[in-house]
């Protein structure tokens, strides 16, 4: 059956607005210029004339977190316990029948930047589409961040998913979620103005914490989710495997069974 696969994770780049200020990634270029002495040194008595071109190996050397970029969130990066007290899971600890499994995507993007989504909103948006949400599927949100992967306002655009929605997928078996968001819960200068209001700690990080309740992942700063249909896909999102860590790069990639 022919099957089409859409790129549904973000380029990693260096300066655009990508991150807040000070968690942006650095990408440092060097070309075959530039690496064939380097090169040359591996063998003794070697000149940089003597490469095929004068030419070494192109390489980059990145300086980020585990966080920039398309990337999977573990439930270790929530909070240090996960499903009620246990010990939560590291990146290299998830398990890979979690990270490739149909799915659905949810379009959020009528939802004004800052929102909180509800369990209420999950099951309208199902309910439009006509789906019936099973164990395992990944449930993907397109937000209004979407569009502005980049621009100066991406940080602070799109809604977010509050902890009692959250919940409500995992109660149901979802594993993994994701956003094209920069974080799976509301924009953080949103969330401050709620805080200055009412000073209640339980706004802050609420989505993400859901992990303590019942451990999943979620996938942050997708791309192209408005080219998917609501349901009848499927998403490959394996990390990278990083020992100990809070988080993994991955290439979500969508596949639709044309």
């Amino acid at each position: 059956m022919p099957r089409k696969f859409i790129d549904i994770s973000v380029p990693l780049m260096s300066g655009i607005a990508s991150d807040p200020k000070g968690y942006e990634p650095k990408i440092t270029y060097l070309d075959h210029r530039a690496t064939a002495e380097g090169m040359a040194s591996f063998y003794e008595g070697m000149r940089t004339d003597q490469l095929p071109g004068g030419e070494g190996w192109a390489i980059e050397m990145l300086e980020m977190s585990t966080h920039t970029g398309t990337h999977l969130d573990a439930p270790y990066h929530h909070h240090s316990t996960m499903d009620g007290g246990q010990r939560a899971i590291t990146i290299d600890e998830v398990p890979l029948e979690w990270c490739f499994q149909p799915a659905v995507k949810l379009d959020f993007r009528h939802l004004p930047d800052g929102y909180v989504a509800t369990p209420e909103d999950i099951e309208a948006e199902l309910k439009r589409i006509g789906h019936h949400l099973q164990p395992l599927e990944i449930v993907v949100v397109n937000t209004a961040a979407g569009g502005r992967y980049g621009e100066d306002d991406y940080i602070h655009r799109g809604c977010g998913i509050g902890r009692d929605a959250t919940n409500w997928l995992t109660q149901r078996g979802v594993r993994v979620t994701g956003t094209d968001g920069w974080s799976w819960d509301a924009p953080f200068s949103h969330t401050a103005k709620a805080w200055d209001e009412t000073h209640d700690p339980s706004i802050i990080w609420e989505g993400h914490r859901a992990s303590m309740d019942r451990g999943y992942c979620h996938i942050e700063k997708l791309a192209n989710l408005d080219r998917l249909p609501p349901d009848g896909f499927e998403i490959s999102c394996f990390p990278f495997n990083i020992k100990g860590a809070s988080a993994g790069f991955v290439r979500a990639v969508a596949i639709l069974n044309d």
